[in-house]
């Protein structure tokens, strides 16, 4: 094992960030007033970021100006009191940096960059693939490692050389494997914090030195999902395992189908969105 670059980073955020879901009209817009409220209680909850435009959100379906709108909408609602992060990566290098400017210009704190998919790259590509978004932008950038979605696997050897980024400041985590996991956080430490991108797998993350999470549950629990990171802050380990059992069949349930569709069908009958998705999405 290489030893670590020892460039310890600033985490843009530490604690509990929500990747927010999209709420559309019945027409198949965007409903900025349901988002507005969303945020409102995320806010309330106390989060310590708001991950807008990632998977949960949709992004696959949305424009350029929804992008740009939903972001702009987002950071004027949540001030200084969370970071906004907007996901931008793409299977084009180049549309994620048209992206990534956007997201900044719209006033987003950081960005979010999932690896490549569908046309893919190796490990030497996603090494070239976030040097690029990295230098197109002052902002910090967290990796986004989903294989299961995107085909792609950001191996513990390319995380190292990712954290020789100045500006590469995390690394979200949705794997599931947990030996990588671990030999990756081992390898980078804090020149690449993880986040939690599973939340099956949360305390696991912190355990093995995590940061946080990103979380989709949040959506639905943000007030629990913030006592439980707390709780493990706070040393009371036991306290935050107990409450992650709790959880576990909400959470369970919020993947019994493809993301979004739980948790969108939950805020609906909560009464906070219509439950409308775009397609290819779809649910009777």
């Amino acid at each position: 094992m290489k030893a670590r670059y020892f460039m310890e980073k600033t985490p843009i955020f530490r604690g509990v960030g929500t990747a927010m879901i999209t709420p559309f009209k019945k027409d198949g817009k965007i409903d900025f007033e349901s988002l507005k409220r969303l945020t409102e209680i995320q806010l309330c909850a106390g989060v310590d970021a708001l991950i807008v435009c990632g998977t949960t959100g949709e992004c696959a379906t949305l424009t350029r100006e929804e992008r740009f709108e939903i972001t702009r909408s987002v950071t004027a609602e949540a001030g200084d009191d969370c970071k906004v992060i907007c996901g931008t990566g793409c299977n084009d290098t180049q549309k994620a940096i048209t992206y990534t400017k956007d997201a900044v210009q719209a006033g987003a704190d950081g960005i979010l960059a999932v690896t490549p998919y569908y046309n893919k790259t190796n490990q030497k590509g996603l090494v070239k693939y976030y040097k690029t978004i990295c230098e197109s932008t002052s902002k910090s950038v967290i990796a986004y490692n989903v294989p299961s979605r995107t085909g792609v696997n950001i191996m513990p050897e390319t995380a190292f050389e990712i954290s020789a980024l100045p500006n590469a400041a995390g690394l979200k985590e949705a794997s599931g494997n947990m030996a990588q996991i671990t030999e990756t956080s081992a390898l980078c430490g804090e020149a690449l914090p993880i986040y939690s991108g599973s939340d099956e797998i949360n305390i696991s993350v912190f355990a093995i030195g995590g940061i946080g999470m990103i979380s989709v549950v949040s959506n639905a629990v943000p007030k629990k999902m913030k006592e439980l990171w707390n709780r493990w802050q706070s040393g009371d380990t036991k306290g935050a395992a107990r409450l992650q059992g709790e959880l576990f069949p909400l959470i369970k349930s919020m993947f019994s189908d493809i993301n979004p569709i739980p948790i969108k069908k939950y805020l609906y009958e909560k009464g906070l969105t219509e439950f409308v998705l775009r397609p290819p999405l779809y649910a009777e």
